[in-house]
């Protein structure tokens, strides 16, 4: 019952934690240009969450820490959370859902075709991600599926690479970060199938 309640009390803290950006950016002032600032912070936290949510198995191998799967679910929802976030603002506050010029920017601008790509792919991850849909589509094409987050992950890189103009500094962290954690899982994926 304490680790029940102690799993549970975890639970609500990272809930929290995950929230304070947006309260931040709700109580803070957004400078001169509002919109570019809550678009570069949602768009920041959403790559942010991805690369926590990708993590989560590595760490718990490396660390010897098993409980550490039961945020991972959660940590996904928040970096879809957050994508929502920075397309909402795009469609909203910066192109007042004029479709013409939205479909005309995912045509003409590489940088918002990758970002668009990279969210797309999130929606059938979030959708499939509560315990009746694993059961749906069974383990095996559950994880398959899931496995698209990489790919959302690296879309993420190259709408933010793309994006700016000069300093790549950020953008080059993120793919460094994605890039090891994609190659660990590969690697455990080929030591797995040799072990059976």
């Amino acid at each position: 019952m304490r680790e029940w309640i102690s799993a549970k009390t975890t639970k609500v803290a990272v809930f929290l934690l995950a929230l304070a950006p947006l309260a931040w950016l709700a109580a803070h002032p957004l400078g001169p240009n509002p919109v570019e600032t809550i678009t570069h912070a949602t768009g920041d936290w959403t790559l942010r969450f991805l690369v926590l949510t990708l993590a989560v198995t590595p760490l718990r191998k490396l660390l010897g820490l098993p409980e550490l799967i039961r945020y991972r679910r959660m940590l996904g929802l928040f970096a879809f959370f957050y994508g929502s976030l920075h397309f909402l603002t795009y469609l909203w506050l910066d192109k007042f859902f004029d479709t013409a010029d939205i479909l005309k920017d995912v045509y003409k601008r590489p940088f918002i075709t990758a970002g668009f790509t990279g969210f797309v792919l999130l929606i059938p991850l979030a959708v499939t991600s509560t315990a009746g849909w694993i059961l749906r589509l069974g383990g095996k094409r559950w994880r398959m599926l899931h496995r698209l987050v990489y790919v959302s992950a690296l879309a993420g890189v190259v709408h933010y690479y793309w994006l700016v103009k000069s300093d790549v500094r950020g953008p080059l962290l993120y793919c460094a970060l994605v890039v090891v954690l994609l190659l660990w899982r590969a690697n455990s994926s080929l030591r797995s199938r040799t072990s059976r």
